[in-house]
């Protein structure tokens, strides 16, 4: 008898009878482990008062963990279209829903009715070009937050630079896995959910950093930012005067993600100061450390 189960009587050679035999030491064998479990479970439980409430195990806070929603619309502009099923397969196995387009101008005109969640844009397009299309994006007062990741066979550091430039999230050279650019779009809607610290900046001169909102403006006239240069100015302005490092303003934007070098922070200063007009000179470059809003 095994666990007050009582074992079929057979021969040693009857093959179902041991099969039966087999199954029920394994089932034995399970319950034993569940026991033992239930047991470490109910001990762990008792040496921690704080779970004894609440039924679970108290432990060092988790950090939160992006899983992408089954809502989540992906929209995909490449020309290549093997390349093109390749990278909705798989993000479609990631959980996104997938979008195709072979050009920009068919992009373009859906953005404006049914807007996506995130855009994988080629940079060579039969009838355009990515940079042009990105730049479009970001002078759209309605699209500009929408999250951008260039994707190109351009390695060159320039076109990294002038893709970051023209305000793009990320940028992916081929050739990538299907894996790596998932994992750079979990990456960019992690950073445009996440929760801002609650309140409202003034930075002086008009400047007012809505961060609830992620907005910026100066005086009544609201400032087009990219999340990169709306994290930067958000950083900078939450400590006027505090000089914060190259490696400390990629760390605030990208966390342990991130892939660009710290050219890429030249180019979103430039950008944001061309945005901010004359109170963009407030932003000064501290030579070979960073970058400060100085104080007034």
């Amino acid at each position: 008898m095994i666990h007050g189960v009582k074992a079929p009587q057979c021969g040693l050679i009857d093959l179902e009878c041991e099969v039966h035999l087999n199954f029920l030491a394994y089932s034995t064998a399970t319950l034993r482990l569940l026991e033992a479990s239930t047991i470490h479970l109910q001990a762990a439980k008792a040496a921690i008062p704080g779970a004894r409430h609440s039924g679970r195990i108290a432990g060092p806070r988790a950090q939160p963990v992006y899983f992408p929603r089954m809502h989540e619309l992906i929209a995909v502009v490449e020309d290549d279209d093997d390349i093109r099923a390749v990278v909705a397969a798989g993000l479609t196995r990631e959980g996104f829903r997938v979008r195709q387009f072979a050009d920009g101008r068919s992009l373009l005109a859906e953005l404006r009715r049914d807007r996506p969640d995130l855009v994988v844009l080629d940079v060579m397009l039969p009838d355009t070009d990515g940079f042009s299309i990105c730049r479009g994006i970001r002078g759209e007062r309605d699209l500009a937050a929408l999250p951008v990741i260039m994707l190109t066979a351009r390695a060159d550091e320039a076109d990294r630079v002038l893709g970051l430039e023209l305000g793009a999230d990320d940028y992916v050279a081929k050739p990538f896995s299907p894996k790596e650019l998932a994992a750079r779009v979990r990456a960019v809607l992690r950073r445009a959910s996440a929760a801002p610290l609650s309140g409202r900046i003034d930075a002086g001169q008009g400047l007012a950093i809505d961060t609830d909102r992620r907005e910026a403006s100066i005086g009544e006239q609201p400032i087009i930012l990219t999340q990169a240069e709306f994290g930067i100015l958000q950083l900078l302005a939450s400590r006027p005067g505090w000089v914060f490092s190259r490696e400390r303003i990629l760390d605030h934007l990208w966390g342990e993600e991130k892939t660009v070098t710290d050219r890429s922070v030249d180019a979103h200063i430039k950008h944001l100061r061309d945005k901010l007009g004359p109170a963009g000179s407030r932003i000064v470059n501290v030579r070979g450390v960073g970058y400060k809003l100085a104080l007034q």
